[in-house]
């Protein structure tokens, strides 16, 4: 299973907005993703609510993980849009 690790670059981390259009780019992308933190076992990256419940602030890496034909670019993608403070494109 692929995986990749980001910082969180939202001033915030990922709560309320960023978490909010983390979870929908997981949702669009079609196929199984999880996220989890140093020390915490990994969540479903398309729930809003577990996002939110891992309190992952500004400059926290984040571990992600997805199975399927298209893995390696969804998470590209999504290592990209967490790597983007999506506070500061509103």
């Amino acid at each position: 299973m692929p995986t990749r690790t980001v910082a969180v670059a939202s001033r915030v981390g990922l709560h309320a907005r960023p978490a909010a259009l983390f979870t929908q780019a997981v949702t669009a992308a079609g196929i199984p993703v999880t996220i989890a933190t140093d020390g915490r076992p990994p969540v479903n990256a398309a729930s809003i609510l577990m996002v939110m419940a891992l309190g992952v602030p500004h400059g926290q890496e984040v571990t992600l993980a997805a199975e399927g034909d298209k893995a390696e670019q969804v998470l590209d993608q999504l290592v990209a849009l967490l790597a983007t403070d999506l506070d500061a494109t509103a």
